[in-house]
């Protein structure tokens, strides 16, 4: 029985071939290899109907002095450039004109040929077919150029983006921009205080370094979703007035691989270039899952992209200046060489915030809205629960669309209670 199980728990040889035969193609559909070889398909098939039948035969030089001599030739145009003879032949029908070639040192002997016979011919310095021929194998090519640009516009979805395939998707907020500060952050308090530290290196670094203090590279918040993450990157960067690039972890996989890796190290650059500033990902474990868990091998474009973002962490000097905030709800499935000194040195913690934290959150979302005077914040924040900073946020701007469907020019307590259920439940 024992032999039995273990010689069922071992993989069948063919099922373990089948499989690897199934990753393979599975990588070489995600290749560029596999568009560009439709692309070539296609233009394959474009030229053999852009080009004219040659299903039947074309005679030969000697066939040809034969019909001359037989009379069914009727004119000839002897092209010198190219060495061809376009013939017309007397009988009408199928493979009355056709094109064939000739040797350069039989061209006396082809004229005298013809006058003998009183062809009527005619000599040109290029063949009458020149374009005609350069237009059928050059087309072919210029289809193949306009499906590619086609699909890289598809890809990028935009016709600005056909060339920068490879560039960072970051989207970067000036110095100029709205700024958010720490006034605008509620309930979290501890994370607030944390990111104070990152603020004071940004606005005046050498305090630091003149102590040989190095600040860390990279910041890690952790945390459900909705409590404020992306929003405390925001103010550090509106604190500190430095440059802010913002981008999704998912921005980088690609179906092509390479392209996530050069992303990462266009990115990298692009900060470099604005620093003082402050790089955010959010949504992290996109990209920086754990390796071997679920992925393909060396070859596999979210480890690449994940290896070159590791490299350009590494790659950090003190005097670039440059902080990374990296956002994420599942920290459990990042990969060790991410969390490890030196790359994301802080781990901060961004939880649902209790009920002093809920009231300070009603406050901010409430600031500049009509609010009914009796309202008690605190008393609403007591009948939340388990929200989050995004929920409360919700709660309230429902309350608002409620009353203003009412006609009301006030934000009452029946409205911010219906606010409640239709968060937690959803529209009646």
């Amino acid at each position: 029985m024992g032999t039995a199980a273990t010689l069922l728990s071992q993989p069948v040889p063919g099922s373990l071939h089948r499989e690897r035969s199934v990753i393979r193609f599975s990588r070489f559909f995600k290749s560029a290899a596999f568009p560009i070889l439709i692309v070539v398909v296609l233009a394959f098939f474009a030229q053999r109907i852009i080009a004219p039948n040659n299903e039947e035969k074309i005679p030969t030089y000697p066939e040809f002095v034969k019909q001359v001599k037989s009379g069914e030739v009727k004119s000839v145009i002897i092209n010198t450039e190219d060495t061809t003879i376009d013939v017309e032949r007397q009988q009408p029908g199928p493979g009355q004109k056709y094109t064939t070639g000739y040797l350069d040192n039989t061209e006396p002997a082809l004229q005298r040929s013809l006058d003998q016979e009183n062809v009527p011919y005619d000599v040109k310095g290029k063949g009458g077919g020149g374009w005609l021929s350069v237009l059928t194998y050059v087309l072919p090519f210029v289809i193949f150029l306009l499906f590619w640009l086609f699909i890289m516009n598809q890809m990028q979805g935009g016709g600005s983006k056909v060339m920068s395939f490879g560039k960072s998707r970051a989207k970067r907020m000036s110095v100029d921009s709205p700024k958010i500060t720490f006034r605008d952050v509620a309930g979290v308090e501890e994370a607030v205080e944390e990111l104070h530290e990152i603020k004071e290196f940004l606005e005046n670094p050498k305090k630091f370094q003149a102590l040989g203090a190095r600040i860390p590279k990279g910041v890690l918040l952790y945390g459900p979703p909705g409590t404020g993450k992306t929003l405390l990157a925001r103010a550090v960067a509106g604190e500190a007035g430095v440059p802010f690039f913002s981008i999704s972890g998912s921005d980088f996989v690609e179906m092509f691989v390479g392209v996530g890796a050069s992303r990462v190290r266009d990115l990298f650059e692009q900060a470099k270039q604005n620093s003082p500033c402050i790089i955010f990902m959010d949504e992290i474990d996109a990209v920086g899952r754990h390796r071997g868990a679920g992925m393909g091998g060396g070859h596999d474009e979210r480890e690449q992209t994940l290896n070159q973002l590791l490299v350009e962490m590494d790659g950090f000097e003190m005097k670039d200046n440059i902080i990374m905030i990296a956002a994420t709800n599942r920290p459990d499935i990042l990969d060790p060489a991410l969390l490890r000194p030196g790359r994301f040195d802080r781990q901060i913690t961004v939880d649902r915030p209790d009920r002093k934290g809920r009231a300070r959150i009603l406050e901010v979302h409430t600031r500049g809205k009509p609010l009914r005077k009796e309202i008690d914040l605190d008393n609403l924040a007591a009948q939340t629960p388990g929200f989050t900073g995004a929920d409360l946020s919700n709660l309230v701007n429902e309350a608002a669309l409620l009353a203003a469907r009412r006609g009301e020019r006030e934000i009452d307590h029946p409205h911010l209670e219906e606010g409640i259920m239709r968060v937690i439940a959803g529209p009646e």
